[in-house]
């Protein structure tokens, strides 16, 4: 709960706090992070891709506009969990 907390607050950071749903329902989409998430802590994250068909879908179309947003979203995690020591 605390990782989908800090990441929920790295995303509205980024793209805006109604842009956010940190509440969603539960999904099998990648039920292979799970054994990841035994061993470590962390968070499974969806970038929102707009009126598209899903992921595994032939007819599904990356959305080239969020890949900024989702390259923004990463950096601004490591930016927040890793700060930069002031020397």
């Amino acid at each position: 709960e605390a990782e989908t907390a800090f990441a929920a607050g790295v995303a509205a950071d980024v793209a805006g706090a109604d842009n956010v749903v940190s509440n969603g329902g539960r999904e099998m989409g990648a039920e292979d992070f799970s054994y990841m998430l035994e061993k470590c802590a962390g968070s499974y994250l969806f970038l929102g891709q707009g009126d598209t068909a899903g992921l595994h879908h032939p007819e599904y179309d990356f959305n080239d506009d969020v890949a900024t947003t989702g390259a923004s979203f990463f950096a601004r995690l490591v930016e927040k969990e890793q700060p930069i020591a002031a020397s």
